[in-house]
């Protein structure tokens, strides 16, 4: 949307991220299951966009009792094969590659040209180590510029002057190594990077902290805010639900710069299309 695409539908089977998105993007938002939804029954569009469950695909993940992307990406599959967009746009984490049938339907269809970005780092614009795989399909030949090197937002300034954290407590028994892992510490005044945010912070903050001398152990966490922050939201997008699930919406969002770059180049994919 920031660089002027319109969005006309939005298909999320969460309901707190729906919630979410109607309070700061808008009402075409449908909860639902996209498994469920017939194609032909949707409005006409111009291009399409998945970003489903990265959990089978990551290699860290535990795959056990979740649903992972095996069925989402054959849905993703039925909707470009049905609809036949001008364009599409799959994202997801690199461990995706190491998946031939996956990256076969999502970059084998006939009729499109298909151009493979990875990876993606969301350090060239914001101060978190971010790797994504950006897989774009258009009708016609064009050449899809990578992003462009930015000047980086530091660590030091996604920090809040007074942070609303709580503090579990995990971080004294990991910091005293009591855990197999030590806590990755990230010092602002250095100008060191974030580690990815992860959906299950909520869960695990003593994993990801960052200095701050005004509290205890001189670390704390990062807070829902600084979380958005990191992934490029401005402070006026709101979450209108509990900081959990906040943290969890945020760890499993696309960075707003990768966004960005894909709207810009399908926009000069488009005016190109009308140029020929």
């Amino acid at each position: 949307m920031n660089a002027g695409i319109q969005i006309n539908q939005a298909f999320e089977i969460d309901k707190d991220c729906c919630e979410t998105y109607r309070h700061n993007v808008g009402d075409h938002i449908r909860q639902c299951d996209i498994a469920e939804q017939l194609v032909l029954e949707q409005d006409d569009c111009s291009g399409m966009v998945f970003t489903y469950p990265c959990t089978k695909y990551s290699t860290i993940a535990d795959i056990h009792k979740t649903r992972t992307g095996d069925e989402l990406f054959l849905h993703a599959l039925r909707h470009l094969a049905i609809a036949k967009p001008e364009f599409y746009c799959v994202e997801n984490v690199p461990g995706m590659r190491a998946f031939p049938i996956v990256m076969e339907a999502m970059t084998k269809l006939p009729d499109y040209y298909v151009q493979v970005f990875c990876p993606i780092k969301s350090e060239q614009w914001l101060p978190q180590r971010r790797n994504r795989l950006i897989v774009i399909g258009t009708k016609r030949h064009f050449n899809i510029r990578p992003p462009e090197n930015a000047k980086r937002v530091p660590l030091s300034a996604i920090i809040e002057e007074n942070p609303r954290v709580t503090l579990p407590k995990a971080i004294k028994a990991r910091m005293s190594g009591e855990y197999r892992d030590l806590p990755i510490i990230s010092d602002p005044t250095k100008g060191d990077l974030a580690p990815t945010a992860v959906a299950h912070y909520a869960k695990d903050k003593s994993t990801r902290l960052i200095k701050d001398k005004r509290f205890p152990m001189a670390v704390r966490p990062y807070s829902v805010r600084e979380y958005a922050r990191l992934q490029g939201l401005p402070d006026s997008f709101h979450f209108p639900v509990s900081d959990t699930s906040a943290y969890r919406q945020i760890g499993n969002g696309v960075s707003v710069p990768v966004g960005e770059w894909f709207g810009r180049e399908m926009i000069r994919y488009d005016k190109s299309k009308k140029a020929s």
